[in-house]
């Protein structure tokens, strides 16, 4: 499927979210113009540059056809009963972006893809069925946030105040390069300014990638998708323990940097009959207490796609209880949007709505 046909006309010139204002600097003299633009675009909305009257007119007329400041057009967005908001965003090539909107009280909450599909192939995960097919551009990221921003808080005073969370489609540390332009992108105070401590990274936990992040300037908060606190139930459910096992992850973890009154979070899916033993539970409470981290229990979405079941409620409590009673903290994650799938390891080629033809959407 072309651009034109995807709803996003071609455009000779550069997708500005690509962008981060050092890239501009480089290119727009002075360095100022770059700021100006910048602020323009993130802080006002402005999506054409003849629109950016601080420029001069020579400088908006060569921007028309070197830049792109148009977002992505919304495909489509489903409403859950408990007001989550799940979007689909088509980007130029025509394939759809995944994102979701989380209110709760004044606490606003994006979850944003970093991938189409997963190579990871987590077992209990839908979005690991579809198979990877593409990273997304670090302005693909970043527009994710201003398409859901833009259609899910109307206030003003409100625009600014959400957290970020990376743990739509994908594994963002596979993305590594793209993800940590989009942060550099989103954090920039002459952008949307978003403090690291606003923002979180969930990975499966790719060691090699881990490390590179500890040395990075700008470290998001860390969740780590554990889900098999034992190397025979996570190698059954995830193949990457198979490269990175859990003595591994665990130690890489034990080195990374927290800052002051920050913690790593570890995530473990509930399986009825096959994470939530007691004995995975002791063993989960050993991991987090040697980092330390705190767990959120996340009893699985059930789908008829999956070969798992949800525990009952007395079981999940009784696994928290194990927790706490050493000294973990532990808490039980709600499940938000599960009836538009848009919960937790929900996100896939399933549109909310019948027959859907998906060749029709430019998936071949």
């Amino acid at each position: 499927m072309s651009a034109a046909e995807s709803g996003r006309q071609p455009s000779p010139g550069t997708f500005f979210f690509d962008l981060t204002r050092r890239d501009l600097e480089q290119d727009l003299q002075p360095g100022f113009r770059a700021t100006q633009l910048y602020e323009a675009v993130y802080k006002q909305g402005i999506e054409d540059p003849a629109a950016v009257t601080n420029l001069p007119k020579s400088l908006r007329t060569r921007l028309e056809s070197r830049l792109d400041l148009r977002l992505p057009p919304l495909y489509r967005s489903f409403d859950a009963a408990d007001l989550t908001r799940r979007h689909l965003i088509r980007l130029a090539d025509g394939e759809l972006a995944e994102a979701v909107y989380i209110p709760d009280g004044n606490r606003n909450t994006f979850c944003v893809s970093s991938q189409i599909g997963c190579a990871l192939a987590c077992r209990f995960c839908l979005t690991g069925q579809l198979g990877f097919r593409r990273h997304l551009t670090a302005g693909e990221i970043v527009a994710q946030v201003l398409v859901a921003r833009k259609a899910d808080i109307a206030d003003p005073g409100l625009r600014d105040h959400f957290n970020l969370v990376l743990m739509g489609m994908g594994e963002p540390l596979h993305n590594y390069d793209n993800v940590m332009k989009a942060l550099e992108i989103l954090h920039d105070p002459a952008g949307l300014g978003m403090s690291m401590s606003r923002i979180t990274l969930s990975t499966v936990g790719l060691v090699p990638e881990l490390g590179r992040l500890a040395g990075e300037p700008l470290i998001p908060n860390l969740a780590v998708s554990l889900t098999g606190a034992t190397e025979a139930t996570r190698d059954r459910l995830m193949p990457v323990n198979q490269i990175y096992p859990i003595r591994d992850l665990v130690a890489c973890l034990q080195r990374f940097p927290l800052g002051p009154r920050r913690r790593l979070t570890l995530e473990y899916v509930l399986l009825h009959g096959v994470t939530d033993s007691a004995d995975e539970a002791r063993a989960l409470a050993r991991i987090a207490r040697s980092i330390p981290a705190r767990v959120n229990l996340i009893p699985l979405n059930e789908s008829p796609d999956l070969p798992f079941r949800r525990p009952p409620d007395r079981a999940i409590r009784g696994f928290q209880e194990i927790l706490r009673e050493r000294g973990v903290p532990a808490f039980i994650r709600k499940s938000r949007g599960d009836d538009i799938s848009a919960a937790c390891g929900q996100l896939k080629k399933t549109w909310a709505e019948p027959e859907i033809d998906l060749a029709s959407l430019g998936h071949r």
